[in-house]
């Protein structure tokens, strides 16, 4: 068996990825001393970047496997410590680059597409189909972020898999950047990872205007997503001091609106459209979820009537605005509900759930819609 060397073992590095960060160990500077004898024994040395890292065991198992499985290697030994302030500062800069000469994040000339996802009326599964909708964009190969904006009745954890058992993920913190977890190959944040050690399921956020202005202001500045091609928002419902307030910071998003048959919800639903486009955001689709129960014959019970989708994108349409598209409609589905109250999305775990297959039609739909460029900065130059 050939002896191992530095090299092939810094290759085999190259391979592991921080699973916050989604960029390689090596390239972020995590990796130290490298010493490998003469008998195929390694020890390498990685640098985490804070006390108490979330992603550590991850990091340390994934080395291991890493370097174990490099031709050669007979032992194993990660030495696992701290970066030095000038080291993670240095991670800082590395990762989110001069913010002096960058534009801020998602503003009117970034490149990554941001949807929010609407509703007029509570109950109707919007955050539901916006976890589905992000999951399965990611399951496509995209870089996706998920902004729960519902500060007040925020659920995009539990449906991720990011909260159990009272226990909600949190975000790294390295230095002044907030590094959010990752959860089916989607960034998420959420306040519900800002409660301390205070349980979800028994704590109440309630704030003012203000101080929620400067929540969704924060989280689209002060949370590093990297580079995405998709931020999904999920919204509230209504067309309170959120929705306002995105409009101002993201006037150049896209809307999507979720309804359910229910002429009542339809109609509030408009309101929520109508409140988006007086910001100058774009309306591109409306969903009507809950469409209908399947029955084991095939057969279907409108539980909730029909129509409501298809009465939405009527009343969208003047002679100001082209003809809003229903996007899809969402059969109800016990299974897709217990696959989100587990958080294990049936867009990934019961791909042939009638629901999940809908939402997964949805999802394809918008990735072969990219958003326009025209008007937008694109950095380039001519020499």
């Amino acid at each position: 068996m050939s002896h191992p060397t530095k090299d092939a073992i810094l290759e085999s590095l190259a391979r592991v990825q921080d699973p916050e960060i989604l960029r390689p160990i090596t390239e972020l500077g995590m990796v130290g001393d490298i010493a490998v004898d003469d008998e195929g024994r390694a020890r390498v040395a990685i640098s985490l970047t804070i006390a108490g890292c979330p992603a550590a065991r991850r990091i340390e198992a994934d080395v291991t496997a890493a370097v174990a499985g490099t031709p050669g290697v007979t032992e194993t030994t990660v030495d696992v410590g701290v970066m030095t302030p000038t080291e993670r500062r240095a991670f800082v800069e590395l990762v989110r680059g001069d913010r002096a000469t960058k534009p801020q994040q998602f503003g009117p000339d970034s490149l990554t597409r941001v949807i929010l996802v609407t509703s007029g009326k509570g109950g109707v599964g919007k955050s539901s189909l916006t976890a589905g909708l992000a999951v399965a964009l990611a399951a496509q190969g995209l870089r996706v972020g998920l902004v729960d904006a519902d500060v007040f009745g925020f659920s995009i954890p539990g449906i991720m898999g990011l909260s159990r058992d009272g226990q909600v993920a949190q975000p790294s913190r390295v230095d002044d950047m907030i590094v959010p977890p990752v959860a089916h190959g989607v960034k998420v944040i959420s306040i519900g990872m800002f409660l301390g050690d205070a349980d979800p399921r028994t704590t109440a956020v309630s704030w003012r205007g203000p101080m929620l202005h400067r929540t969704i202001e924060q989280f689209l500045r002060d949370v590093w997503f990297g580079d995405l091609d998709v931020l999904l928002l999920d919204l509230p419902p209504g067309t309170g001091d959120i929705a306002i307030s995105v409009g101002q910071l993201l006037p150049q998003a896209e809307v999507l609106v979720v309804t359910t048959p229910q002429e009542a919800a339809a109609d509030v639903a408009v309101r929520s459209a109508l409140v988006a486009r007086q910001t100058g955001q774009r309306v591109i689709g409306v969903i009507e979820n809950m469409a209908g129960l399947v029955q084991p014959d095939g057969s279907i019970i409108d539980v909730f009537g029909s129509g409501g989708g298809k009465l939405v994108t009527e009343r969208l349409h003047d002679e100001a605005h082209p003809a809003v598209p229903l996007l899809g409609s969402v059969p109800l589905s016990p299974a897709f509900r217990e696959a989100g109250d587990a958080g294990e999305p049936a867009v990934l775990t019961l791909p042939e759930d009638p629901a999940a297959r809908a939402v997964l039609e949805i999802a394809k739909g918008l990735s072969a819609s990219p958003r326009g460029l025209a008007g937008r900065k694109l950095g380039l130059s001519v020499r």
